[in-house]
Parts: C-alpha cells; sequence; structure tokens
C-alpha cells in the first residue's frame, strides 16, 4: 500500500521534476545564449559604425584647412590673383625661358563654365618660353589656384631663331564664389 506512494513521489515525481528544471534551465541557456549573440553582434556593428564615423571626422578635420583655403580662394577676386600669383612664378624662373606676352580676361566664360550652374569667368594667357619652363609654371600656378580649370592649351613654334622658344596660348576656367 505504501509501495504505490513511495513509487510514485520517491521516483517519478522527483524525475519529473528534475526533466523540467532540467528542460527549463536549457530553453534558458538557449535563450540567454541567442541574447549575448544578438547583443554581441549589434556591439560589434556598433563598433564598426562608431571606428568609421570617427575616420570620417578625422579626415574631415584633417581636410578642414583645404576647404577653409578653397573658400577664401574662391572670395578672392581672380583677375588680381592670378597676375599676383604669374609675378611672383616668372621671379622664380629665367626670364629668357618664361615670358609673359599678353593675359586677358574673357568676358564669359566658355567651356565647362558655360554649362555649369557654378559662377565662373574666363582667362586667357599667352606664354613665350621653353616648354619646361611653362609646364613648371603651369603645375605652380595649378597648384596655388586650385579654382583654375585648364580649358584649352595651343603650343606653337616660335617665330623668332631661338628654336627653344615655344608660344604658349591657354584659356582657364576660374570657379568663383
Amino acid at each position: 500500500m505504501y509501495k504505490q506512494s513511495i513509487i510514485l513521489f520517491g521516483i517519478i515525481v522527483p524525475v519529473i521534476i528534475a526533466f523540467i528544471v532540467i528542460g527549463t534551465c536549457a530553453f534558458l541557456k538557449s535563450r540567454i545564449s541567442s541574447s549575448f549573440a544578438s547583443k554581441t553582434q549589434h556591439y560589434s556593428g556598433y563598433e564598426q559604425s562608431r571606428m568609421g564615423a570617427l575616420e570620417i571626422e578625422a579626415l574631415l578635420s584633417r581636410q578642414r584647412l583645404h576647404s577653409e583655403r578653397w573658400q577664401e580662394l574662391l572670395k578672392q577676386e581672380t583677375f588680381s590673383t592670378v597676375t599676383t600669383n604669374l609675378r611672383a612664378i616668372a621671379e622664380e624662373l629665367p626670364p629668357k625661358e618664361f615670358q609673359q606676352t599678353a593675359f586677358e580676361r574673357l568676358g564669359q566664360s566658355s567651356g565647362f563654365g558655360s554649362v555649369s550652374a557654378q559662377k565662373s569667368s574666363g582667362l586667357r594667357f599667352n606664354f613665350r618660353g621653353t616648354y619646361r619652363s611653362v609646364q613648371r609654371a603651369f603645375l605652380e600656378l595649378e597648384t596655388r589656384m586650385p579654382n583654375l580649370q585648364l580649358q584649352e592649351l595651343r603650343i606653337d613654334p616660335s617665330n623668332s631663331t631661338e628654336s627653344s622658344l615655344l608660344n604658349f596660348q591657354v584659356t582657364y576656367t576660374a570657379w568663383e564664389h
């Protein structure tokens, strides 16, 4: 008579309770593991985004000086700035190898400037000099004034007896503010 009660409460009920506890623990462990994996994935995504944002912010802070310089260049009057820079460049080059023969401001910008909404003007220069010296002068001018965009370049041999000199006609589009 007590056998059934002992078997029921001594063996079966503890085994059922043990299975319930083990099942509950397994369920909670899997739920905690999946929650941890999800949170780890979100955290690593957040860290990647944060690192990317820091890299972009560092890039922007490095470029800020260039951007401010660009804005200052756009605010300046282009014609006088170009003539000032060309005079400074001409002083650095040998006078027999680099001579400015003409400089004119074109009324309405043509080429790139005519099809853009950005305000621009056209500039035309004529030079006489050696290829190397004029090339160095253009490189220096474009380095000092990145708002200049080469539109047209013509090179003709010089009519003089000095065969090393060439005639250059250069047209630039100057982007303005």
